[in-house]
């Protein structure tokens, strides 16, 4: 009996191929993290993997992660073969990176990426600063103020992928990283 992969697995695999020669062979982009996860509490996978531009300082650069998850109804339906189903996958971009002056930054990535993408994919960017040597205390006052604060952006797709858009992966993945080059002249 021969083992036919799930539509998570190909996707993934594909996914891995493309990006790790472009590390590897083409030198466009650095691979800084790898995560596989089964949940074995709900019966979920979810991978990732996320990359850099070359020559960057890794503590400070704005770094692009593809994520890609799938449930238990999608792999159960897919091992099951349940007629009138569509196993598929949930597709999320994720881009981190700091900023000075989110008021004004932060307008910015949102353009950056609405230009790139040209669809309707509404980025949530989540900005968080921790207390300690990177704030400065508002004179007169018991306040603080970071002077950067870190800034995650998910891109979230609106519709899930299947192996039928294998053929879109590459695109996909140059967009990427054009919108990772475009974050790095705004993002700290």
């Amino acid at each position: 009996m021969l083992y036919d992969p799930v539509v998570f697995e190909n996707l993934k695999v594909a996914f891995e191929n493309q990006l790790y020669d472009l590390d590897n062979l083409d030198q466009r982009i650095v691979i800084t993290s790898r995560t596989d996860i089964l949940d074995m509490a709900v019966m979920s996978r979810r991978w990732s993997l996320g990359f850099m531009l070359p020559d960057r300082e890794q503590s400070c650069a704005v770094k692009a992660e593809i994520i890609l998850s799938t449930s238990i109804e999608d792999l159960s339906d897919e091992l099951l073969e349940r007629s009138g189903t569509n196993p598929a996958c949930s597709l999320l971009l994720k881009f981190t990176g700091s900023v000075e002056q989110p008021t004004v930054d932060c307008p910015q990535i949102e353009r950056v990426i609405e230009e790139a993408w040209n669809r309707d994919l509404i980025p949530v960017q989540r900005l968080t600063a921790t207390f300690g040597d990177h704030a400065y205390p508002i004179e007169g006052a018991e306040l603080w103020v970071p002077r950067y604060y870190e800034n995650e952006i998910l891109l979230p797709f609106n519709r899930r992928i299947n192996e039928d858009q294998m053929e879109d992966l590459e695109s996909l993945i140059e967009h990427t990283i054009r919108t990772l080059e475009a974050l790095d002249k705004i993002m700290l």
